[in-house]
């Protein structure tokens, strides 16, 4: 938790402030906004209660990527029917404003 201080002493000084700490085995954390997701890998992630409040401690590798704001499963009809990449019937959905018919129609042109 504090880089340089010896664990053994650490368990024991949590315990006489009531601390608890229960490492939680993740493989990735994902914390949604409205505009992005921020990814969490190699998670090291624990849940501590202090004093009867919880908490989540999430420490590793952090990156941004942005949130589709159409399904997996429009972006896919659109590439199937254009024989298109995922990434260019994702755009075309954006040119469109999710309009399906229209991303079809501007691609296949």
């Amino acid at each position: 938790m504090f880089p340089g201080m010896d664990p053994r002493a650490m368990k024991q000084a949590m315990k006489r402030f009531g601390i608890k700490e229960e490492p939680i085995d993740a493989v990735e954390v994902v914390i949604r906004t409205r505009d992005k997701e921020l990814v969490i890998s190699n998670p090291q992630v624990s849940r501590v209660n202090m004093m009867g409040q919880e908490s989540i401690q999430v420490v590793g590798d952090i990156h941004e990527r942005p949130i589709s704001l159409f399904s997996d499963e429009d972006i896919s009809t659109v590439a199937e029917q254009t024989n298109c990449t995922l990434e260019e019937a994702r755009e075309a959905l954006e040119a469109e404003q999710g309009d399906i018919a229209a991303a079809i129609l501007r691609l296949q042109q």
